[in-house]
């Protein structure tokens, strides 16, 4: 859960399984926006609830996580990747990692998380204990590497695994049912995934969402932030090998699976 609660976080479906995220400072009245996938169901729910967007943040250049930016942008400032800039929509700010940025009434830290593209960029309110992860730290799961090197996203993922337990992750899209498969078949001894993939399968039966996780979740059921463990090294038959090899392999599996 949030270490705070003064923030309004709401997860909106579009488009076939993306996810978008509000974001409200009800001391405030701003509100910030992750990623804008579709219009239309954004706009429901900001004017069901009478907020107006003053940020839209975007995390990476593909179609579904900026398509509706110029749609939604009105006076809201769009932040986005400084390396990515002239793939995106145009930005009134432009961030690299290490910046820091006032959000909704939180410092926001920007984290480079490049792999499933280069320049793709996570949004950290440590205050809130948010993580807008979009396609990098997936639930259950990571990105395809469409870009960046097994390296790369390994070295993304360690630092995204070094946020506090409690922080929730934010990721793009409901690919948990199907992330859930993978890593059973790679890691079915794990009683906490196996607990975790009886969960989700109640949660998508019901027309939940399966996100946001906790960090401490993904640490315990993700494959592919245990890669430098023990035990997922035996599981794959890989106890020798370094953990970037055995990010890779699982990658790999996941790609084919």
């Amino acid at each position: 859960m949030p270490k705070t609660a003064p923030l309004e976080l709401v997860t909106v479906p579009c488009l076939t399984d993306n996810y978008a995220y509000l974001v409200h400072d009800p001391a405030t009245g701003e509100t910030a926006l992750v990623d804008a996938p579709e219009a239309a169901p954004i706009k429901a729910e900001l004017d069901k609830r009478g907020w107006t967007l003053t940020d839209i943040l975007i995390t990476h250049h593909h179609h579904d996580h900026i398509g509706a930016v110029d749609d939604l942008r009105g006076t809201a400032r769009v932040v986005g990747a400084a390396a990515d800039a002239e793939r995106l929509p145009r930005l009134d700010l432009a961030v690299t990692e290490g910046d820091l940025i006032r959000v909704a009434g939180q410092q926001v830290h920007i984290l480079d998380v490049s792999g499933h593209t280069i320049g793709h960029i996570a949004f950290y309110m440590p205050d809130a204990g948010f993580a807008f992860t979009a396609d990098s730290l997936m639930a259950l799961g990571c990105g395809r590497l469409f870009e960046g090197s097994p390296a790369m996203m390994w070295d993304s993922l360690q630092k995204l695994r070094a946020l506090p337990d409690d922080t929730l992750i934010c990721s793009g899209h409901e690919y948990t049912a199907a992330n859930a498969r993978f890593a059973l078949s790679i890691d079915a001894a794990n009683p906490d995934l196996i607990s975790r993939s009886t969960g989700v399968d109640a949660a998508r039966a019901a027309g939940q969402p399966t996100v946001p996780s906790t960090l401490a979740e993904e640490k315990r059921t993700n494959p592919f932030l245990r890669a430098d463990l023990p035990e997922l090294k035996a599981a794959i038959g890989m106890s020798d090998a370094s953990d970037v090899d055995v990010f890779a392999e699982v990658r790999a599996r996941k790609d084919r699976f």
